[in-house]
């Protein structure tokens, strides 16, 4: 064996996948290395117990043992070891089933050579992180708040927001939080397909006996990894929760996570301002429809006199430029540049969404996941170039 790749273990009943698998791996043979296979999970384990290998690819069904029970017995007693579920099966259950046993990767069969080499090197990379950073997970971290805005509903914030959550927290191996702050109305747990047991009404009226600790009693932990502080499950709850609520769960959540997302509703109202205020980068999000670039552009204006000019980063959602407004037009109107571009694709974010699956996770491969994800780590980077430059000056709106 070359000490120098990364050493994988094909588990799967079917002699062909087994094959395929070997030879899609063989496209990518200076990396890794197929270091022995196995046709059951009972013979799968034995295996992966004599080579120790860096990645398992395990099917999800097989008839002396299935695919998630064997991953369960092998994360248990290999913690360094990183699995990569295969399946015919692209339901959602299946994806949550296979991270709560462990796995790491979910692969839908057939995938491409590109799809098995990228989750295979993205599973290292992350076990190597881990075994790095397991040292360091009780020490205070610096914590940077990201708020996702706009002055305009509709335009896709809270699929932005929770989406970038879940991209920084797979991709960085960071801590991350996601508040969702529009109190009366908001849809992260929705979104998300939580199980949600405490909201932030429920966190507000024990705030005066909390401490940094108790906060995460609080807080739903989806299976990406985020830790998600839910809207009140009635509108009504949102009258008792003010600013001063806020910048007390925010100091509490200082410290504790590498980031802290927040996703707000479209008004100017003492809540959000106070989240305005403390957030390291406000991301403004528009459409190219008409109304929506007048409203950013009024919000523009306000949240300069108010002093953010210098945290806003502006996000161009629902990219489509067939239906008269390109680019260019939008950077000249609204007086900023474009941070990123998310391409519009429908059929991906409403399926993520009735799903319940962040298409960061579900659907890696799409224009609109590999935008969050650059998004994800332009953050990450502090990279703070924008996409496009300013052109012709356009005057299609006048204010």
């Amino acid at each position: 064996m070359d000490e120098g790749k990364i050493k994988v273990v094909i588990i799967d009943d079917s002699v062909d996948t087994v094959e395929n698998v070997k030879t899609l791996l063989g496209l990518c043979d200076r990396q890794i290395e197929v270091v022995g296979t196995a046709f059951g999970g009972k013979e799968g384990i034995k295996l992966c117990q004599k080579v120790k290998p860096d990645i398992v690819l395990i099917d999800i069904n097989m008839p002396d043992m299935d695919g998630l029970t064997a991953t369960n017995i092998l994360t248990a007693s290999m913690p360094d070891l990183g699995v990569i579920i295969m399946s015919v099966q692209s339901e959602n259950e299946y994806l949550k089933k296979a991270m709560f046993f462990g796995a790491r990767e979910y692969l839908v069969k057939p995938f491409s050579a590109d799809e098995l080499i990228s989750a295979i090197i993205q599973t290292y990379e992350i076990q190597n992180k881990k075994k790095h950073t397991l040292k360091v997970i009780n020490q205070v971290v610096q914590t940077k708040v990201i708020t996702v805005f706009s002055t305009k509903g509709g335009v896709g914030k809270t699929t932005i927001a929770t989406n970038l959550a879940v991209a920084l927290a797979r991709n960085t191996k960071k801590r991350v939080c996601l508040l969702d702050l529009d109190l009366q109305f908001g849809d992260v747990a929705v979104m998300m397909n939580l199980s949600v047991k405490n909201t932030i009404y429920d966190l507000v009226r024990d705030l005066n006996n909390m401490d940094s600790d108790l906060v995460n009693d609080y807080l739903c932990t989806h299976f990406s990894g985020v830790s998600v502080l839910p809207a009140p499950l009635k509108p009504e709850y949102a009258e008792f929760i003010d600013s001063r609520h806020i910048e007390r769960i925010l100091a509490l959540l200082n410290g504790h996570f590498h980031y802290v997302i927040i996703d707000l509703p479209a008004t100017f109202q003492e809540v959000v301002l106070t989240s305005l205020d403390n957030s390291e980068k406000i991301l403004v999000v528009s459409t190219l429809d008409l109304p929506a670039i007048k409203n950013i552009r009024v919000g523009l204006n306000l949240m300069e006199n108010l002093r953010y000019k210098d945290k806003i980063q502006v996000i161009l959602n629902k990219v489509n430029e067939q239906y008269g407004v390109n680019c260019s037009e939008f950077e000249e109107t609204v007086g900023y540049p474009i941070f990123v571009n998310i391409p519009e694709d429908n059929n991906t974010v409403i399926t993520s969404a009735n799903k319940g699956i962040p298409f960061v996770m579900s659907r890696v491969d799409t224009r609109v996941a590999r935008s969050i994800i650059g998004l994800a780590d332009k953050i990450h980077t502090n990279n703070l170039e924008p996409v496009t430059e300013k052109r012709t000056l356009w005057k299609i709106l006048q204010f």
